[in-house]
């Protein structure tokens, strides 16, 4: 049966709803407000929310709406949500609309038009519900996963994800060596933080060296330290990162960068636990649980020669692979959000921008994106091209030039859709703030 939350404070509008969803077979929920409203939203599969915009007494001005709204998106981002007004709100209703929101109805409503949005959104819901499913079953496992390990508050929403950062958590008890592959900027350091979290030595320190960071002539003793006078420029001790890392773990990072001198070194140290610092005499003992990370292909420097065998085999007794951003796309939006926090929003046009983008720099390059966005966004909205995305966008799934519509496409398309934007953008090709658009060059209302 299809499910519909009503969020209102006046036990009239929700009497009157549920008789008129109930003649269409419509199982419906009633909050009396945002709090209730959002308890059950995150107990119940819903096909779609009504929600009033104003609950606080002699207030017509929508901002209960707006931060309902705004936290429906960030916790349900595939639920439509149709938003009830009165007239003295309209203006917010519409810049919500632009923001995602499905559509808005005016009260006193009309039965038949509201009858016709809600029926277009149910038709269009069944992926929503198997989406939000999905999404529902990550998320409790994601909630499972945090109830018994430290995932040091990475994000992630995608299954391909999930798996890398379970499996993080399922080997970090363990001392052997871990190899973590995958593009630069896909968040290896976030999982090597996440071994080391849970592991038993834990309470040591977290120390990281970027191979790749370092002239060759510097690894060596970057790694393992070097005495006074043991090579120019040395003029006093200087402890290496396996010293700061005793008792704790050392993260290399581009693994595939270190010199063949030095793997013939972090050899000896993984097989014995012993090393000694460049100038000096003595052997020195350590404990350290070593996790390495590459985006190189180890197997093709195996067979040119480049890295040594019993190497990459002592490191990569276990491997986890960190997926691009490419191949999680269900992680974009989440992270995009977290890394805005409560400075700003995402308009549609900007959601769309940043699912359709191929991110070459993966996690970095949304980090970045989002910062300079920002800066940019005007309001508290993050536009798309506040996002700078454009040259390096997959083409859009669409065959229809916004530019190119006519009054007479529009307003055919609008009554088709029985006055439901979602819809008429849709058969348009275009996004609804597209439609929007064009709706207010031509002077139209839905």
């Amino acid at each position: 049966m299809r499910r519909i939350l009503v969020i209102d404070d006046n036990p009239a509008v929700t009497n009157a709803l549920r008789v008129l969803f109930g003649l269409h077979d419509i199982e419906v929920f009633e909050a009396a407000g945002p709090e209730q409203g959002l308890e059950i939203l995150g107990r119940e599969l819903l096909d779609l929310v009504v929600a009033d915009m104003n609950f606080s007494a002699d207030t017509t001005a929508g901002t209960d709406g707006v931060v309902l709204f705004r936290e429906i998106r960030s916790r349900h981002p595939d639920l439509p949500v149709i938003l009830f007004t009165a007239w003295t709100s309209l203006e917010t209703a519409v810049q919500l609309i632009k923001a995602g929101a499905a559509d808005y109805i005016a009260k006193p409503w009309d039965n038949n038009k509201l009858m016709a949005t809600v029926e277009n959104l149910l038709e269009l819901s069944e992926s929503t519900r198997e989406r939000e499913r999905a999404r529902r079953a990550r998320r409790q496992q994601r909630e499972r996963l945090a109830r018994t390990y430290d995932l040091r508050s990475v994000v992630f929403e995608s299954e391909q994800m999930e798996r890398a950062v379970e499996l993080a958590c399922r080997v970090a008890r363990s001392p052997l060596p871990v190899l973590i592959t995958g593009p630069n900027g896909a968040g290896k350091e976030r999982i090597a933080e996440i071994v080391h979290a849970n592991s038993g030595v834990s309470a040591g320190p977290f120390v990281a060296i970027n191979c790749g960071a370092l002239p060759p002539e510097l690894i060596e003793a970057e790694l393992f330290g070097a005495e006074a006078g043991a090579f120019t420029g040395a003029r006093r001790a200087r402890a290496g990162r396996f010293e700061l890392a005793n008792e704790g773990t050392l993260f290399l990072d581009e693994i595939g960068n270190l010199p063949l001198a030095g793997q013939v070194k972090l050899l000896r140290v993984i097989e014995t636990g012993q090393y000694e610092p460049l100038g000096a005499s003595e052997t020195r003992n350590v404990r350290v649980r070593i996790v390495s990370a590459t985006n190189a292909d180890l197997p093709a420097m195996l067979a040119a020669g480049a890295f040594r065998e019993d190497l990459y085999y002592r490191l990569n007794v276990i491997e986890i692979a960190v997926p691009s951003l490419a191949e999680r796309p269900d992680d974009i939006l989440p992270l995009a959000r977290h890394f805005l926090g409560s400075r700003a929003e995402l308009n549609e046009d900007a959601r769309l921008a940043l699912q359709q983008h191929t991110w070459p720099g993966n996690v970095r390059e949304l980090r970045n994106s989002i910062e300079r966005a920002r800066l940019l966004a005007h309001d508290g909205v993050v536009r798309a091209q506040d996002l700078n995305l454009a040259v390096r966008q997959r083409s859009a799934p669409s065959s229809t030039d916004e530019g190119d519509l006519t009054r007479e496409e529009i307003e055919m398309s609008l009554k088709n859709a029985a006055g439901n934007i979602t819809r008429a953008a849709q058969s348009l090709g275009i996004s609804r703030q597209a439609l929007y658009r064009r709706m207010e060059r031509f002077g139209l209302r839905s």
